[in-house]
C-alpha cells in the first residue's frame, strides 16, 4: 500500500510541476513541435497516471516500470530540451522576467520530481515479485 502511496503523491507532483512548466511555455510562448507535443502527452502526461493506477491493483510491478520508464523519459526529454541543445526551449534562451521565471523554475522542478519518480518506480520493483515468483 505504501508504494501505490508514495507512487499515486509523486504523480501528482509531476502533472502540478509538469503542468506549470506547461503554462509557461503558453504564456512566454515557447513552441512545441509536433513530436514533441506527442511526446509529452503520451509519455509525460498519460503514462505516469496509467502508472499510478496500476500501482493499486495487482499489476503494482508494471506500474512500477512504466512509472520508472516514463520518469526516465521526462528527465531525459528535460536535460535534452531545457539544458542540452541551445533552442527556444533551452533555460538560457528564456529571460527571467515575467512567466519566464516559472519556466526556469519549474524546468529545474521537473528533473528533480521526476528524479524521485525514478526512484520510487525502482523502490517498487525491487519490492513485488516478479509475475512468476507470484503464486
Amino acid at each position: 500500500m505504501k508504494l501505490a502511496q508514495s507512487g499515486t503523491a509523486i504523480v501528482v507532483l509531476h502533472a502540478i510541476a509538469h503542468g506549470l512548466h506547461g503554462l509557461a511555455h503558453v504564456k512566454i510562448p515557447v513552441s512545441l513541435s509536433s513530436l514533441q507535443s506527442v511526446f509529452i502527452v503520451a509519455v509525460i502526461f498519460l503514462a505516469p497516471i496509467i502508472a499510478a493506477i496500476l500501482l493499486w491493483t495487482t499489476f503494482d510491478r508494471v506500474g512500477s516500470w512504466l512509472l520508472l520508464s516514463s520518469m526516465a523519459g521526462a528527465i531525459l526529454f528535460g536535460l535534452y530540451n531545457h539544458l542540452l541543445v541551445i533552442s527556444p526551449d533551452h533555460v538560457s534562451q528564456v529571460s527571467f522576467a515575467s512567466w519566464g521565471l516559472l519556466f526556469q523554475t519549474t524546468a529545474m522542478l521537473t528533473l528533480i520530481v521526476d528524479g524521485l519518480g525514478c526512484w520510487v518506480g525502482v523502490w517498487g520493483l525491487k519490492s513485488t515479485p516478479p509475475l512468476e515468483e507470484v503464486s
